[in-house]
């Protein structure tokens, strides 16, 4: 079947009325969920699954992929707003659009992210049309040690994702990585770090995780500091929505490297939306002639991260449907959907069930399209959340984070893990340490210790294989180059601080 037939059917596939309606519900469920923190897209897709049983695959499949990516769209709301990462993926949105929220622009910045999510989702949707098989090809070449190189690369530039020092950045890093270990040894079987808690078995959650540290501790800190009032913001008009000319400029470029970042590790197997925004933000702040401005209001640094995580969202459908390999959690339920109805992901998908395949990626189109319109005409809505006063808004708050994150495994543990994190968030806030690095870490620190002790495995334990393809080599001296760099400019700059003072006293002398 050529490209043309494809897309045709795809189109025929699609707009059905029944698959039509159900895009939209999915779509519109998922933003909704992604606004409400707590919730987010798996657990929701969880909740549909049993749904699912009485409808036709096609029908079923494009729905949840619907809660998917809608997730996206909705949790940079709750992120700009609150200050509060609605999903995993939109908790590096915090830095810069709460910062614009209370600046009054809250406006633009929801805008700006829609607009630069529809770009991100629009150009993954084009890459998986014209070159699924060709990157899915790629990524099964990938190995052990080069996910190892690419995901230590990730934690040393998650490092300097915050303003401040590079020491507690990388000790944030350190942490993460520390409880990401908690619970059973994936090798041996073996419990670690459990500590007569059968709860920790399964590690910490994720969810749990985020919510304490970027959710209850802000609403505490702001809490501690602010009389209870709400923000005082301008009327949202159709005007204030529209972002200036130097909100484009600024917005642009990080746009595009977003998409291509999300894109690309989208497609990996294991790296998925949450790694892709962190990775794209941690990129802007590198590329940026004032790194300084990230955290108090850039707009790259809201469009290049809602970019990547939602190009990644969609590509990260060729290798689970191509290759039958889950990204994440989210991609695995999506497989079980699949299986339910019969159908085996993999190379063989896309002849066996074209209408399946082609009709999934017509609707991402469209779904892409409704969530334009859902979305930019109700940001004035959403803005008005501002104007709800700290009393009622943090309260109310606090109740969906807690219902969230015992939803998702029906575990009152959880629920004190939230407020653990977020007690440790408020003394990390005051003390200046970030956040962000230690959810990287969290979430990185189990995948390269997975990678790393399989490379081992296949090196019987020689380290030079880290080295032994140019991928995993290159990711390796970035790696070490980064270091180096962000260790030796400061020092840098402070003895030519130094030896210019020296001068001018020499002179004054």
């Amino acid at each position: 079947m050529d490209y043309l037939s494809a897309i045709q059917l795809g189109f025929a596939t699609a707009l059905q009325w029944d698959n039509l309606l159900f895009c939209l519900v999915g779509v519109a469920l998922g933003t909704v969920v992604g606004l409400l923190p707590g919730i987010g897209a798996l657990s929701t897709i969880s909740m549909l699954l049993p749904l699912t049983f009485y409808m036709e695959p096609t029908t079923a499949i494009i729905m949840l992929a619907g809660v998917f990516y809608g997730a996206q769209y909705g949790g940079s709301i709750a992120s700009i707003l609150l200050n509060i990462p609605g999903t995993a993926t939109n908790a590096i949105t915090c830095l810069d659009g709460y910062p614009l929220a209370k600046q009054g622009r809250a406006g633009v910045a929801l805008a700006v992210t829609t607009l630069s999510s529809f770009v991100g989702g629009s150009f993954a949707i084009l890459v998986l049309m014209l070159l699924g098989p060709l990157l899915a090809e790629v990524a099964l070449a990938f190995g052990a040690p080069e996910y190892t190189a690419i995901m230590v690369f990730g934690l040393i530039a998650a490092s300097t994702l915050s303003g401040g020092s590079m020491l507690k950045g990388l000790a944030m890093v350190v942490a993460g990585v520390a409880l990401g270990s908690v619970g059973i040894d994936m090798n041996t079987g073996v419990q670690r770090f459990q500590f007569g808690m059968p709860e920790l078995s399964d590690g910490l959650s994720i969810v749990a995780l985020a919510m304490g540290l970027f959710g209850v501790a802000e609403i505490l800190v702001n809490l501690m500091r602010s009389d209870g009032s709400p923000f005082k913001v301008h009327e949202v008009t159709l005007r204030s929505l529209i972002p200036t000319r130097k909100d484009v400029k600024e917005s642009t470029m990080p746009t595009v490297r977003g998409t291509l970042i999300g894109t690309v590790l989208g497609v990996l197997p294991g790296t998925g939306a949450t790694i892709a925004s962190f990775m794209a933000y941690a990129t802007e702040k590198r590329v940026s002639r004032t790194p300084g401005i990230f955290g108090k209001g850039a707009m790259a640094g809201i469009a290049a991260p809602e970019a990547s995580n939602n190009a990644a969202v969609q590509s990260a459908f060729i290798p689970t449907l191509s290759l039958g390999i889950p990204g994440d959690a989210v991609m695995a339920v999506m497989l079980g959907a699949l299986m339910i109805h019969g159908i085996a992901p993999g190379p063989g998908l896309v002849n066996q069930h074209p209408e399946l395949f082609w009709g999934l990626i017509a609707s991402f189109w469209i779904g892409n399209v409704i969530l334009l319109v859902l979305n930019l005409p109700f940001i004035g809505l959403f803005v008005r959340i501002l104007k709800i006063p700290y009393d009622a808004l943090y309260v109310a708050m606090l109740f969906f984070i807690c219902v969230g994150v015992f939803s998702i495994q029906n575990s009152v543990f959880d629920i004190f893990v939230v407020i653990a994190f977020g007690i440790v968030g408020v003394f990390m806030i005051l003390g200046g340490y970030p956040a962000a690095p230690l959810l990287l870490g969290f979430i990185l620190g189990p995948m390269i210790e997975e990678n790393m002790r399989r490379a081992l495995l296949i090196s019987r334990g020689s380290f030079e294989v880290f080295v032994s393809t140019p991928v995993s080599a290159t990711f390796i001296v970035l790696s070490v180059l980064t270091l180096i760099a962000t260790a030796g400019l400061p020092l840098l700059r402070r003895g030519i601080r130094k030896a210019t003072s020296d001068v001018t006293v020499e002179n004054e002398g």
